[in-house]
């Protein structure tokens, strides 16, 4: 795969990491990769965004590039139209993922927030931008109670637009889980029609760069590059 579109089911379940997760697996293989950011909001000039810290805890030949950045903490549509600056638009996104898929051996596109979050006044989503692309989507859900809701929902959104899942990933796996999150180890693939393909520990974000490469293949399974079996982790967490 040269492009994955990575979208949460909404906001602060640890996209950002498993994206980072994502593109050190590559990396530490000897490839090339963008992690691509269309809209970073709720920044000001300056400050880190999500795809630099990606970038950062991928380590050497991992790059983070911003599209467009507005300082409301808001939708993309909506951040722009506080700020009085234009949007990012589907086909701008398609457009510099594909220029930089012809630079880079992997293009790791991270949605803010849910699959449907507007971009534009015209309702364009990271949904459009992966049928532009023909790209594949990482769906990337929190451990708890009401995950499998969301969960089903986006994976009916991709499908109603001629998308497949490529998997769900937990972006932020507790340290003491509860029965909910246990039992959604089981239930999340079928919520979502599609492989559970890693937990991420909550706080890995906080680790070192060269620790969180070390760790990632452990975070993920083998059709993301990693080591991590779902079987194994549930029997170790029950």
């Amino acid at each position: 795969m040269t492009v994955i579109v990575v979208s949460g089911t909404g906001t602060e379940i640890g996209k950002t990491v498993v994206t980072a997760a994502l593109a050190a697996l590559a990396t530490t293989r000897g490839r090339t990769v963008a992690v691509l950011k269309p809209a970073q909001t709720g920044l000001a000039a300056g400050e880190t965004g999500d795809a630099q810290e990606a970038a950062r805890l991928a380590g050497s030949g991992a790059a983070g590039v911003e599209l467009a950045r507005f300082p409301d903490p808001l939708a993309p549509a909506t951040a722009a139209r506080r700020a009085g600056l234009p949007p990012v638009r589907p086909q701008d996104v398609a457009e510099a993922a594909e220029k930089l898929a012809a630079e880079h051996d992997l293009v790791l596109v991270e949605g803010a927030g849910g699959l449907l979050v507007r971009f534009d006044d015209r309702g364009g989503t990271l949904a459009d931008v992966a049928r532009l692309l023909r790209a594949p989507v990482l769906v990337v859900a929190p451990a708890g109670l009401g995950t499998l809701n969301t969960t089903a929902l986006a994976a009916e959104a991709l499908r109603a637009r001629s998308l497949e899942p490529l998997g769900v990933v937990v972006g932020s796996w507790p340290a003491q889980p509860d029965l909910a999150a246990r039992c959604n180890l089981a239930d999340l693939p079928e919520a979502a029609g599609a492989p559970l393909l890693g937990a991420v520990p909550e706080g890995s974000g906080s680790l070192p760069p060269a620790a969180f490469r070390a760790a990632a293949a452990h975070w993920l399974a083998p059709p993301l590059g990693g080591r991590w079996d779902a079987d194994a982790f549930a029997t170790s967490v029950s």
